[in-house]
């Protein structure tokens, strides 16, 4: 899973990258691994892993991973070449889900780019600039499309569909929120990497106060909220200051620090729970003395495809996979006694994974 960091500068939003990369790395020992100056990567906590691993004195233990993507904060008119935000923007059109975060909070000693804090004009900020950087990627795809549509009727089709989606954006709508019914049509807007088509996770960075009723008593992160759920995002509520405290703290003393706080979860937690959610993802897992390892897919995959996670010999030469619940083997202690109670169960190519799905793929090829 890939997410990108946009917010305006001075929110939050490089600390709360700083802190996200660092506490990911250490909550599952996982290196951190610098790739580029603005992307780390980060390990998805999963207690799961831990505990199977014991069970089966595993020599290794591989979490499934998040690439964050941070840029420069971007300004009104970054698509016009304000600021240092536009030209980093090309950077995130990979990724599956944006995460926008929103300043919700008072304070005089930071600096708000226009002045004052407004979470609603901020937001419109963001979404135009991200709008004005697809209509211009539309512009070249129309252009260069164009010259061969004259006599070919599929190219004259995506022209007149890229020109309804850059109409669209011209209305100042998001292009995730345009009904396409035709899949056809559908798979091709997908594939056009538009960042207004992406799904948005709001990061509502709010003061320490806020965080022990999630930002209930927050006006501020109410707006928020109200605007995500109008717009089929997700909302979750940080204080980037203590997300970079936490980020400092070994397993136990973030623990205590978190329950002194009221909370039971850092930011972290919350942020992969809203990914997952948004996009639709669970995660299955495999387990033995060499490794133990989860696996991230979407919600509905087969068998066959999940096995493809691994290798995509497992996918061609599925047979079955032998399938027991995470819970159900740990309280057996051992596969056998699982598989003794009737708890192993033989899946064929139209099963369907669930999370927590301790898996065991057998294949020929």
């Amino acid at each position: 899973m890939k997410l990108g960091i946009v917010g305006l500068p001075n929110v939050g939003k490089s600390t709360l990258f700083n802190s996200l990369t660092k506490a990911g790395a250490e909550s599952a020992n996982y290196p951190f691994c610098t790739i580029d100056p603005n992307i780390g990567v980060v390990a998805v906590p999963d207690p799961r892993l831990k505990q199977l691993a014991s069970l089966y004195d595993s020599e290794k233990i591989t979490p499934a991973v998040i690439e964050f993507v941070d840029i420069a904060g971007l300004v009104k008119g970054a698509s016009k070449g304000e600021g240092l935000g536009n030209q980093f923007l090309s950077n995130i059109r990979e990724v599956d889900a944006i995460i926008h975060v929103v300043r919700c909070f008072d304070d005089g000693n930071v600096i708000h780019v226009d002045g004052n804090v407004d979470p609603m004009r901020d937001i419109e900020t963001i979404n135009l600039e991200l709008i004005f950087s697809d209509i211009e990627i539309l512009e070249r795809r129309i252009s260069k499309t164009a010259k061969g549509a004259f006599n070919n009727k599929e190219l004259a089709k995506e022209v007149t569909l890229l020109k309804t989606v850059k109409e669209h954006l011209e209305n100042g709508n998001l292009a995730r929120s345009m009904e396409i019914a035709d899949p056809d049509e559908l798979a091709f807007v997908e594939s056009l990497n538009l960042l207004t088509w992406k799904p948005v996770i709001f990061a509502a960075n709010a003061g320490e106060e806020d965080l022990a009723d999630d930002g209930t008593s927050n006006g501020y992160v109410q707006q928020v909220r109200d605007f995500a759920a109008q717009n089929h995002s997700e909302v979750f509520v940080i204080c980037a200051q203590i997300e970079q405290e936490i980020a400092e703290l070994d397993e136990d003393e973030k623990t205590m620090f978190l329950e002194e706080l009221g909370l039971k979860e850092s930011g972290l937690d919350k942020l992969i729970a809203a990914s997952y959610r948004l996009l639709g993802l669970i995660s299955y897992l495999t387990a033995g003395v060499t490794e133990t390892r989860a696996w991230t897919i979407k919600v509905g995959t087969k068998a066959p495809q999940a096995a493809g996670k691994i290798h995509s010999d497992f996918e061609r030469g599925f047979i079955r996979a032998e399938v027991v619940n995470y819970q159900d083997l740990l309280d057996c202690k051992t596969y056998s006694a699982a598989k003794e109670k009737g708890l192993v169960r033989l899946e064929g190519k139209d099963y369907v994974v669930k999370d927590g799905d301790v898996i065991l793929f057998r294949f020929n090829v």
